[in-house]
């Protein structure tokens, strides 16, 4: 199960839900629990969502809804590394997955030999969306 709290005061509150009852953040302070899974050479080279060309050996992350070039810490549960990381694409496209890692990123997180990791996304800042081709 995922679930996303707002941290206002003492009290956590749920925000909106998409297609498959994702718990989706919408503003710093949000929080989001789920599995995240990575993606490498099949895309390295190619624009993401923001225009910048992909490098998988880069740190940088696929999000579903957050506006790109927002900022996220991303915490492994299964080994408690944390990692600050932009989204700049859009992504995962599978259900119940809620975060799609650069290469560069599962390797720091240490989620790389299993291909998938359970991970806590804290949104730091919101970005301002804004196409930047390279």
């Amino acid at each position: 199960m995922l679930l996303l709290f707002s941290c206002a005061g003492n009290k956590p509150t749920i925000t909106s839900t998409t297609e498959y009852g994702i718990q989706e953040p919408s503003k710093v302070g949000d929080i989001q629990y789920g599995i995240s899974s990575y993606y490498a050479d099949k895309f390295h080279g190619r624009r993401t969502a923001n225009g910048e060309i992909y490098n998988m050996y880069g740190i940088s992350a696929a999000h579903q809804t957050l506006p790109l070039n927002s900022i996220v810490k991303v915490t492994n549960l299964e080994n408690n590394k944390i990692i600050e990381l932009r989204i700049n694409d859009r992504g995962p496209f599978i259900k119940n997955r809620i975060l799609d890692c650069s290469y560069g990123a599962a390797v720091k997180l240490g989620f790389i030999s299993n291909g998938t990791a359970m991970v806590k996304i804290e949104v730091l800042k919101i970005g301002d969306n804004i196409y930047r081709k390279e």
